[in-house]
């Protein structure tokens, strides 16, 4: 048959190695399997090829803990909008009964300021409080970087010949704990500054309580919000009941907490003072600490979401361009800052940060 073949129509011959070929191919083993088309071909099978495949590209499939966390955040975002929207639907409920409206009328959101109170905000409120946001955007990032990371970059052991000495010989930490640590001296010292103003300028009054109507104003403030009929106090001149309470929490009870906390889980802590120890452990300070943060970072997300939700280029001039005005000024200051905080972020690397370190201290891979 396949001499046949030799000859093709029209006096067309075929090579003879041509015809060797078609022999060899179809006395073959091959696995007949249909075509998505609905074609039906011939592959050839080579059990040794297909072998060596299975074995140098092996499946990859994700972890179970993996797939959990990702399922786990699929369902917390539809879950956070259903329950945020239960809970508007509940407040503008709650706020149309009768005995509400009479306590919303009773408490509008906001309480009496001391008789003498600054109107306004100067200008060294608004340098404070940028540098209180880059300290702290920092502060977080590198507490995170030491909390999570397994195999620090470098490492960094303070000079015991410099200003600061020790008898004993100075403890080797990583280069993301030294960056945090010196972040948090420079927060605190911000921080100390910003009291010292507060208070020498009147302008503690505007965040600490003095009346305690602040509490049942806090709660009508909280309902107004939580019904989107949002409190229209000048920030200008008065915060309402609830963002005074805020920062009050923030400013003497939040940053106090991250300062003795992070202290006590520092080397700067006296590690043989049994008795002060056992007293204050590392182990309340650890269950602390990081809550603490957590604060910080709910803080900066609803605080910034506001200013910008409840007129942005008003909000924006009230801090950062020391005006009561609308205009553009104050929203200029403030895109410098945060291109000065994304610097700052991208900066915050062991091959910008050792330079510095070493001016302190020896920086070392191991």
């Amino acid at each position: 048959m396949l001499r046949g073949m030799t000859e093709a129509p029209h006096g067309f011959a075929l090579p003879l190695f041509m015809i060797q070929a078609i022999k060899a191919h179809l006395t073959r083993p091959a696995l007949l399997s249909v075509h998505p088309a609905g074609l039906t071909r011939l592959f050839p099978v080579d059990h040794s090829r297909e072998e060596c495949c299975s074995m140098s590209l092996p499946t990859k499939k994700k972890s179970g803990p993996a797939k959990s966390k990702w399922a786990k955040l699929y369902w917390a975002v539809p879950a956070a909008l259903v329950a945020l929207l239960l809970v508007v639907l509940l407040a503008k409920w709650v706020t149309g009964l009768a005995g509400v409206k009479d306590f919303l009328a009773a408490y509008p959101g906001h309480t009496e300021l001391p008789e003498g109170t600054p109107v306004g905000f100067p200008a060294w409120l608004a340098w404070q409080h940028f540098l209180n946001g880059f300290f702290l955007l920092l502060i977080i990032r590198s507490g995170w970087q030491v909390r999570t990371q397994t195999r620090p970059a470098a490492y960094w052991t303070r000079n015991n010949r410099g200003l600061v000495r020790t008898r004993n010989a100075p403890t080797k930490i990583s280069l993301a704990l030294w960056f945090h640590l010196v972040l948090d001296a420079l927060w605190i010292l911000n921080g100390i500054v910003f009291a010292v103003l507060i208070f020498a300028t009147g302008q503690w009054a505007r965040i600490v309580p003095t009346s305690w109507d602040v509490f049942p104003n806090a709660l009508s403030a909280a309902l107004q919000y939580a019904s989107l009929n949002w409190p229209t106090e000048n920030g200008w001149v008065n915060y309402n009941a609830l963002q005074l309470l805020t920062y009050f929490l923030t400013v003497f009870i939040a940053a106090p907490l991250a300062f003795i906390t992070g202290l006590r889980m520092s080397s700067a802590w006296p590690k043989n003072a049994k008795a002060l120890n056992k007293a204050y452990p590392i182990e309340a300070a650890r269950a602390v600490h990081f809550p603490v943060m957590i604060y910080f970072v709910a803080f900066i997300v609803v605080h910034v979401f506001l200013v910008l939700a409840t007129g942005a280029l008003r909000n924006l001039n009230h801090m950062y361009g020391s005006s009561d005005d609308v205009s553009w000024v104050g929203f200029g200051i403030f895109a410098a800052s945060v291109a000065v905080m994304v610097a700052g972020w991208f900066l915050a690397r062991p091959l910008f940060l050792s330079p510095i370190a070493s001016l302190m201290g020896k920086v070392s891979s191991r």
